[in-house]
């Protein structure tokens, strides 16, 4: 379902756009759908207000918490059960952060990443995508929303954008705050700067060797990463935010003194943030027997990025210590079903 057919619905009983923007702000912010400072039978018209039980139980179903695991760090790893069945993840970070998915399944098939491992199986809709902003609302707050869970938010640009929008208005969710994460398609710099809500971008590099690129990423867009560190930094210039690029450590394959000298080239000058994200050993099963690097060449890496000017962070995947890495809760849970 898309936010689109929610507005469609809502006028077909009568509203006005007053009308749909009060209860659009009471469901994106985890609220009755009359909520409001003025009563609701004074302020709804009355069909929609008798079909106010209808419609919350409709958006109920978009989507469902099948099961949370709570990790150490303060994260909380949701397997969602979505309308016909299929589950996605999202993950509740800490400091009021929530990771949504995009797609169930994805199609660009990173090597080193499990969501991609079955392929795209189908596109969310919109109204699907901020149905898990409401879950994780109704379970803490959330101020910030990324687009890094299962899936490639630039193969479902329609419907993602349009859940940006609504998140950024209704729900009150500070522009720089929603984080769109692509592995670097053309279609992604000539949509978002038109955007009314332009989102912070995050783009994940993993390399700066285009032909290791091509065989980490092997569906990715075939863009050198120098032309996608240009073509981020003009976003950068248009919108004030730093670029985010996201590089999985990976031992011996991109963790060497080549690579870093490699960002350097990339990055000095620019604003950005690098963040190291050491791999999950245990996400991808079955996959390429990749290792992540010791922590100590993780810091090594992150403080040679500072001494050069870059500002470097590592980072921790969020639920390490449930096996919750992206991709994980829905493949055991998919096992169980076999």
């Amino acid at each position: 379902m898309r936010i689109e057919h929610i507005r469609r619905r809502l006028r077909d009983l009568g509203a006005q756009p007053c009308h749909e923007e009060r209860m659009l702000r009471a469901w994106t912010r985890a609220l009755p759908l009359d909520a409001g400072a003025c009563p609701a039978d004074q302020y709804f018209p009355r069909a929609m207000r008798e079909a106010f039980p209808a419609i919350a139980a409709d958006l109920d179903a978009l989507a469902r918490v099948r099961s949370a695991h709570g990790g150490a760090d303060g994260s909380a790893r949701l397997l969602v059960e979505l309308g016909d069945g299929q589950t996605v993840e999202s993950v509740l970070l800490p400091k009021d952060g929530l990771c949504v998915s995009t797609q169930v399944g994805c199609a660009v098939g990173c090597t080193f990443c499990m969501t991609g491992r079955d392929g795209l199986l189908r596109q969310l809709g919109s109204a699907e995508i901020v149905a898990q902003v409401v879950l994780g609302r109704r379970r803490r707050a959330v101020k910030k929303v990324v687009f890094m869970g299962m899936g490639e938010p630039a193969h479902n640009m329609d419907n993602v954008l349009e859940a940006i929008d609504l998140l950024g208005t209704a729900a009150d969710i500070g522009h720089k705050n929603l984080v769109f994460s692509t592995v670097g398609d053309r279609r992604v710099f000539e949509r978002l700067p038109l955007e009314r809500v332009k989102p912070a971008l995050a783009l994940s590099l993993h390399t700066t060797r285009a032909d290791l690129r091509a065989r980490l990423l092997p569906k990715a867009p075939r863009i050198d990463p120098a032309e996608l560190v240009e073509l981020a930094d003009a976003y950068c210039r248009a919108t004030g935010y730093p670029i985010q690029y996201q590089w999985t450590l990976l031992e011996g394959i991109n963790d060497d003194d080549d690579e870093l000298e490699g960002i350097v080239r990339l990055l000095k000058g620019r604003y950005a943030v690098m963040n190291f994200i050491p791999y999950n050993e245990t996400e991808n099963a079955g996959g390429p027997a990749y290792r992540r690097p010791s922590w100590e060449r993780a810091q090594a890496m992150a403080l040679h990025l500072y001494r050069h000017g870059i500002l470097a962070k590592l980072r921790q995947s969020a639920g390490q210590d449930v096996d919750g890495g992206c991709g994980q809760l829905r493949a055991r849970a998919a096992a169980r079903l076999d």
